[in-house]
């Protein structure tokens, strides 16, 4: 008898990318714009990446007041909406945020891969983060996620950042201007499109691997990687 179940193709598995966002006032002028253009080209370079095996999900968390700017999207169905700055540096509630989506199997399917976390700052943390940090990094599904953050500018907080990244092949980016900032949105970019094409995208590559402006990408072979006892081969 017909069993149209053994003929279903697969669905793609997701790769979620949550980018965390400073949008204070201090953000104002060039930084909020060269912010919106590099984030708008990794949205299209994700977009034109997606494979049939996997898809880059984004969500976006501003926090300026913390806001869900955008949830869990296919990369190749973001409108993209400039962000506008306001409010203050409320790190702890976007990192709070942050993992309340991760922890949640419905808005993170235990069937993802490994999500890519970035967290991008030019200033101090106005709201209670230490607990929200250690939480982040140190407990639960959260503690596994890659986690990439890049300081814009001499005020930002150096050791918030610094301990966010704690424990991944990654250094903290710095960006004083324009183009050290498009460079930092091209390595997640192309971190993350390294791993839609890796045999296991559950590995992250290291800093080493990744190639910019059109250099020839190798699939990562060494990096850091972690299962579940939850699922098989789940990160």
């Amino acid at each position: 008898m017909f069993d149209p179940k053994k003929f279903t193709t697969p669905s793609a598995k997701p790769l979620p990318v949550v980018l965390l966002l400073d949008v204070s006032y201090s953000m104002s002028g060039d930084k909020i714009d060269n912010l919106n253009k590099a984030v708008a080209d990794m949205l299209d370079t994700f977009a034109q990446e997606e494979k049939m095996e996997t898809e880059i999900l984004v969500s976006i968390i501003k926090f300026g007041p913390v806001e869900l700017h955008l949830p869990f999207t296919k990369a190749s169905q973001i409108q993209w909406a400039d962000l506008e700055v306001t409010g203050a540096t409320p790190i702890g509630g976007a990192l709070e945020m942050a993992k309340a989506m991760i922890e949640c199997k419905e808005t993170t399917p235990s069937r993802a891969y490994r999500p890519t976390i970035v967290l991008v700052s030019d200033g101090q943390p106005t709201d209670s983060w230490e607990k929200h940090l250690d939480s982040f990094v140190n407990e639960g599904r959260s503690s596994k996620c890659d986690r990439m953050a890049m300081a814009i500018g001499s005020d930002a907080d150096e050791t918030v950042l610094k301990r966010f990244i704690d424990g991944t092949p990654h250094d903290l980016f710095y960006a004083e201007n324009a183009g050290q900032l498009h460079e930092f949105f091209q390595r997640v970019t192309m971190s993350v499109t390294m791993r839609t094409q890796s045999k296991n995208p559950n590995v992250v590559p290291v800093p080493s691997e990744i190639r910019l402006d059109g250099e020839s990408l190798k699939s990562p072979t060494v990096g850091t990687s972690t299962t579940s006892s939850d699922d098989e081969g789940y990160w």
